[in-house]
């Protein structure tokens, strides 16, 4: 891959140019920036921004002021080659706070594995309703520690809405999820998105992690996505790694309120 050129068009594609993710979100583009807006459990924040030394403190102080103003936490979420070089540093000092930095995992499609090799016992499950959603509810409070109340909200809005746009599965074993993960579809974009991963403890380091991946590989496959992404943490890099991604950038989320 021409790394510079796939960066490029990440860029422009699912930042500049983005669309909303859910139902009853909005994308503005003011002030320098890229910016969703929605409901408390949908995803609200910065996805891009075109500032410098003289722009970058007035903008972030706008953003603070929209969203505060609505009552919503939000995300800035930075690259490290969006500019100026201290943006980072001008939203820790506005209030924000820097989430673990990871990596953003790129892979052209047509080169990654799409034969699902799964545990004796397990199969996989494409979500499609209000129960499947249950299950993933329950994989990610249970692998993650953490609540999934914004993920149930986004997962029923999305089928409900724009069911091609979202690929939700979940590893069965007999009655119970025991991992879950969904992909992301834009419309009209090159990449297609792998987000939530997720394993219960007991199930993980049996290769659940890339059968997920080459399930999700083999339908952005069939739907004509060039690209697959991941913002990937350093638990999955080698992993995606081994399997043919590569680094285009990292990302750092800057959370500001919640």
């Amino acid at each position: 891959m021409d790394l510079d050129a796939v960066r490029e068009l990440f860029d422009r594609q699912l930042r500049q140019e983005a669309r909303p993710d859910g139902p009853g979100t909005r994308i503005e583009r003011v002030d320098g920036v890229v910016r969703q807006t929605g409901a408390a459990d949908d995803w609200n924040g910065i996805r891009w921004s075109d500032l410098d030394a003289s722009t970058a403190d007035a903008a972030i102080a706008a953003q603070v002021r929209h969203f505060t103003a609505r009552g919503r936490a939000f995300e800035w979420k930075l690259y490290a080659h969006d500019r100026p070089g201290d943006l980072g540093a001008r939203l820790a000092a506005a209030g924000f706070a820097a989430e673990p930095e990871e990596a953003v995992m790129v892979a052209p499609v047509r080169d990654l594995p799409t034969a699902v090799d799964l545990p004796e016992g397990l199969r996989l499950l494409q979500v499609t309703d209000a129960a499947g959603v249950e299950l993933m509810v329950d994989v990610h409070a249970r692998a993650f520690g953490t609540d999934s109340d914004h993920l149930r909200h986004r997962l029923l809005s999305r089928l409900r809405e724009a069911p091609d746009t979202v690929v939700p599965v979940v590893a069965m074993a007999g009655d119970r999820a025991v991992s879950a993960a969904r992909m992301e579809l834009p419309p009209e974009a090159d990449f297609a998105g792998l987000w939530g991963g997720g394993t219960v403890a007991e199930w993980r380091g049996r290769g659940l992690y890339r059968a997920l991946i080459a399930f999700r590989a083999r339908i952005a496959a069939e739907r004509g996505y060039r690209y697959l992404q991941v913002d990937a943490s350093d638990q999955s890099r080698p992993i995606l790694e081994r399997l043919g991604f590569v680094a285009l950038t990292t990302t750092t989320p800057y959370v500001y309120g919640g």
